[in-house]
């Protein structure tokens, strides 16, 4: 039987962290408290004081006051008063990991995060310009200075300092730091043999080091719910320790020497991938796998799984709402006492030992983490699973023969990067993967965020569970399953469903950013106007749509919510040009725009108003801007690239339709005063619906649809409801992609008609 004494310790440690960090060191207190006089009382009833049962009770109470200590100490730190009222604050800190690089999909930030890193030093964290700070490693000692702010909660982070200028008065790093950044650095240069987006996974996938992973690797990944190969893992530590446990085994020595010699590979990775926190608690996480596998006790997993959460919170309370963490305990908990019943099963019901196996790990890890992640992104992975499962078969050798890379990179470089060319057809299986099930359609489903999604979820895998434990259900649900997939399915994805017939344009759900697809009469044939923040949305749109090729690219201007997709429709399909407006800032997006366009072998053309496009089934008039600046210097951002925003006017089938990119107040003012004709049967609402739209701007186009191109939850507030109940008074049906998904316009005898994913409604 599984001992379970430990389990309600670690979950009265867990909870005393979380609700501390969540609402304040009262309340962890107040948990504590409880959750000690209830083992108090327990203990007493029971007459079970037996000296176990008093450690283990002691044990609880120590870590329970120790964390509610800690919280206090950062709640009530003097830094966060000078954070709160915005002083700038001199610091001398210790790195405690290494700098993360920023990737922004906002107004303006650059694509990638390449010029902007987070460097974590112990209570907190500086924001700072990457060419300074991204070399910076664990354990070096410097001074910062720059502006404090008060952190966003949920750690115990006391401020974030934006770094005024170059760190000062830096110390050398641990000769151990330094010997990982080497070996990391080694394995990156090995790599470059491999083409482009290969040599970015590869450190990556053996070490955690994605600093050259191609973004849109990056989000494939995501959506197909292969991101945990990205970063280190217990599941890379066991990996690394099994095959040299498998080696020793196979030279005959004997348990100890294996066991010894797997844990000198731990250690030795754990140094490799960097020794910090994240890598540590993973090195716990492997360790305590590992450790089972060695004694053959499956069953003593759980009590150790438990012991490492009493040790690893007090040691570090913020894990209490680290979703890495809780990832973490979670995955390792399915695995090794979920997976192996549902292996046992299946090969009870016939399936091949080793195959049962594979399909049961990646399935119990998934459904077991599913809620969090759900919690996390909004968003459930329907293809994680299937993705997983191709994807497990060639992490392993791709792991070891990595590894190997990095060791004999520094002895002899030749040799590294012939192993690392082993890894080729592993690392292009793995991309392929990812971009394959990535681009299925409906990859990923919406789910409520937060804890209310968390419990949505967890509640329906419940309720699952309970429904296939019956026999008569089952069959029930495996009726009800197969309909949907033959009949449903094919339904949404035809005709009669998705795209409709006839569109003239979509503005696509591309999340925080536009993206719109105005169609021609030749099929498969269009105009792309922007691409939104990332690199998989706007090719999933496009390829739904069943486009074919692009004759013109336009980017209204140069933000990142607008660009960020340019390189995978550029690669994805045949585009004629990509035309830009007058004002070619900021100049790292400009760099990047004309960078990727000439890979692709297309040329960046200027666009201007007064020009006119005449394609076949549409015509494209620019209207704005008339005049604009050609540089606003080196930190051109914001308000004045919005009012630079290409403005275009296009007749269509199904009307006029007004693109207005993220015009403000001033370049709707420039359009009023040109005395334009405005007017439209349907309005791209300027930049997503913010409150920076001008009242006789949206009278003088008097739309009878208004789109509103915007992501879920976003921390802008668009669109604003002062401008929704604007454009609702001036009789325009108000769609948003975040709502209703990709939106169509069609023509039609009556007006123009909205499709919303498959539910046509006619607007009068």
């Amino acid at each position: 039987m599984t001992d379970t004494r430990m389990v309600p310790v670690a979950l009265v440690v867990w909870a005393v962290a979380t609700v501390g960090l969540a609402w304040g060191w009262q309340f962890s207190w107040l948990v504590g408290v409880l959750a000690v006089a209830t083992s108090l009382v327990v203990a007493f009833r029971s007459l079970r004081w037996r000296p176990q049962a008093v450690l283990v009770i002691a044990l609880g109470s120590l870590a329970t006051c120790w964390i509610a200590t800690v919280i206090h100490a950062s709640a009530t730190h003097p830094l966060r008063h000078e954070a709160e009222r915005g002083a700038i604050v001199k610091l001398r800190v210790e790195v405690s990991e290494r700098p993360k690089p920023l990737r922004t999909q906002g107004f303006g930030g650059r694509q990638g995060g390449a010029d902007r890193v987070l460097v974590p030093a112990g209570d907190v964290v500086v924001l700072a310009q990457a060419k300074d700070w991204a070399d910076l490693l664990p354990g070096q000692w410097l001074t910062v200075t720059g502006r404090a702010a008060s952190p966003r909660g949920g750690d115990l982070t006391v401020a974030v300092v934006q770094a005024r200028g170059s760190p000062a008065e830096v110390t050398p790093a641990p000769v151990w730091q330094q010997a990982a950044a080497a070996l990391r650095g080694g394995l990156r240069r090995a790599s470059a043999v491999l083409p482009e987006e290969q040599a970015g996974l590869v450190p990556g996938l053996v070490v955690g080091d994605t600093a050259k992973l191609s973004p849109r690797v990056s989000d494939e990944f995501k959506v197909a719910g292969m991101t945990h190969l990205l970063a280190v893992s217990g599941a890379n530590l066991a990996i690394v320790a099994g095959a040299v446990l498998f080696t020793i085994r196979l030279l005959g020595m004997g348990p100890r020497v294996a066991g010894v010699g797997a844990g000198l590979a731990v250690i030795g990775f754990v140094i490799l991938a960097g020794p910090e926190p994240s890598v540590l608690r993973a090195a716990v996480m492997g360790g305590l796998a590992l450790l089972a596998l060695v004694l053959g006790r499956e069953r003593s997993l759980l009590p150790a799984l438990a012991w490492s959460v009493v040790v690893l919170v007090p040691i570090d309370p913020a894990l209490g709402l680290n979703a890495g963490f809780a990832l973490s305990v979670l995955a390792t908990g399915a695995l090794v006492l979920v997976a192996p019943r549902w292996a046992t099963w299946l090969r009870d019901k016939g399936v091949p030992p080793g195959i049962a196996e594979a399909v049961a790990a990646p399935l119990a890890a998934h459904l077991v983490t599913a809620p969090v992640v759900a919690g996390l992104s909004g968003e459930v992975s329907v293809v994680a699973v299937f993705a997983n499962l191709l994807a497990e078969p060639v992490v392993a050798p791709a792991t070891v023969i990595g590894v190997l890379a990095t060791v004999a990179t520094p002895v002899n470089q030749g040799l590294g990067e012939l192993l690392v060319r082993v890894t080729s057809p592993e690392a292009w299986w793995l991309i392929h993967v990812a971009r394959f099930t990535s681009s299925m359609p409906l990859a990923t489903l919406r789910w409520p965020s937060g804890l209310l999604g968390s419990a949505l979820l967890t509640a329906v895998l419940l309720v699952g569970w309970a429904v296939l434990r019956s026999r008569r259900l089952r069959v029930v649900v495996a009726v009800v399953v197969v309909v949907a997939v033959v009949v449903l399915m094919p339904a949404r994805l035809a005709g009669s469903g998705w795209p409709p017939t006839g569109w003239a344009m979509v503005s696509c759900d591309v999340g925080q950013g536009d993206a719109h697809v105005v169609a021609t009469s030749e099929p498969g044939r269009v105009v792309v106007i922007d691409t939104g923040p990332d690199l998989t949305s706007i090719v999933g749109c496009l390829r739904r749509l069943s486009v074919v090729s692009i004759p013109l690219v336009v980017l209204s201007h140069l933000h990142a919510d607008h660009v960020g997709g340019l390189s995978s429709v550029l690669s994805d399909y045949p585009v004629g040009a990509v035309g830009v407006g007058p004002l070619h800032e900021p100049a790292w997006a400009w760099d990047q725009v004309r960078r990727q366009a000439a890979n692709a072998g297309v040329k960046v053309v200027d666009i201007v108003a007064g020009q006119r496009f005449e394609l076949p089934g549409v015509s494209m008039t620019v209207i704005a801007p008339r005049t604009a600046p050609s540089h606003l210097g080196p930190n051109a951002d914001g308000t004045p690239v919005n009012d630079a925003s290409l403005v275009l006017r296009a007749d269509t089938s199904a009307g006029r339709i007004l693109l207005t990119g993220d015009v403000e107040l001033e370049g709707q003012a420039n359009l009023l005063a040109d005395n334009e004709d405005l007017s439209a049967d349907v309005l791209k609402v300027p930049h997503h619906g913010s409150r920076y739209s001008l009242p006789r701007f949206l009278e003088r186009v008097h739309p009878r649809v208004a789109m509103v191109s915007v992501g879920a939850g976003n921390p802008f507030g668009h669109p604003s409801p002062m401008i929704v109940d604007a454009l609702k008074r001036e009789g325009a049906t108000v769609l948003r992609t975040d709502e209703d998904g990709d939106v169509a316009v069609v023509a039609s005898r009556d007006g123009p008609l909205i499709a919303r994913r498959g539910s046509p409604r006619v607007v009068h």
